[in-house]
Formats: C-alpha cells, sequence, structure tokens
C-alpha cells in the first residue's frame, strides 16, 4: 500500500487545526451566551414577581407593609396565641403575609422591622413585655 503524498497530510492536519479552532471558539461564544442567559433569568426573578410567596429576601421590607399594618398583624398575633417573643413573631408575621416563614434571612429581616415597631408601641404604653428571653424580648398585649 502506497502512503499518500505529504502535501495531502499536511492540508489534513490544518484543515484538523481550523476544525478544532472553530469549535473552540464556537465554545467560548455558547459559554457567554449561557452566561448572558443566566443574567436574564436572574433580572426577571427580581422584576416579574408577583406572588408574595416569591419575594426574595433581599427585598426592601419597608415596602411591604402599609402604614399600620406591622403593629397590627403583631398584636393580633399577641391576641391569638399569647406572649410571644420576636423570633415567633417573625414568623408569624410572615405566614400571615403569606411568605416562606422557614427563610431566616426573610425572618431576620422581619424581626428586625418587628423591633423598630414594638419598640416604639412599648415606650409609649400601648404593648408589654415580659423580659428577654435568649437574647430577644418577650411581647405582650397590655
Amino acid at each position: 500500500m502506497a502512503l499518500p503524498p505529504p502535501q495531502i497530510i499536511a492540508t489534513l492536519k490544518a484543515k484538523r487545526n481550523d476544525i478544532e479552532a472553530s469549535i473552540k471558539l464556537y465554545e467560548q461564544k455558547a459559554e457567554q451566551a449561557r452566561r448572558d442567559l443566566a443574567h436574564v433569568n436572574a433580572t426577571l426573578a427580581i422584576f416579574a414577581t408577583n406572588d408574595p410567596a416569591d419575594v426574595r429576601a433581599y427585598t426592601d421590607t419597608s415596602r411591604l407593609f402599609r402604614r399600620g399594618e406591622l403593629w397590627a398583624l403583631c398584636v393580633a398575633s399577641l391576641r391569638e396565641h399569647g406572649p410571644q417573643d420576636t423570633r415567633e413573631l417573625s414568623r408569624r408575621v410572615a405566614e400571615a403575609k403569606a411568605m416562606d416563614a422557614s427563610d431566616p434571612v426573610l425572618c431576620k429581616a422581619l424581626a428586625y422591622r418587628i423591633v423598630q415597631a414594638l419598640t416604639l408601641q412599648w415606650k409609649r404604653g400601648k404593648l408589654g413585655s415580659e423580659g428577654i428571653r435568649k437574647g430577644v424580648r418577650v411581647w405582650a398585649t397590655v
């Protein structure tokens, strides 16, 4: 069997190198397209949420409640379930607003808002406190 001419081998090797370079370029473009798609999906997740259960933990919690709504939810929970600490109240408020009460980041953000709202009412004498349990205040109705 005769060997092919060296020119054919050189041409095939050059063609192979061109195809490999093209594949590498297409893979880079596909990876960039995947990154672009991930960014578009993340932007959609931020702006296209209409369901309160889909609210992300980094959402501004100050706009989740109407004026006086957080206070009303806390008082209703205290009347129904008795004295509760701030952590329990944050879970109950999350449930009342149809949010994920098992999300620790969201509950912590809500707890900060609850402390601010209830401390003002406590200073005004509209709310009682049974002291501090495990580092958080226990709230009670007066």
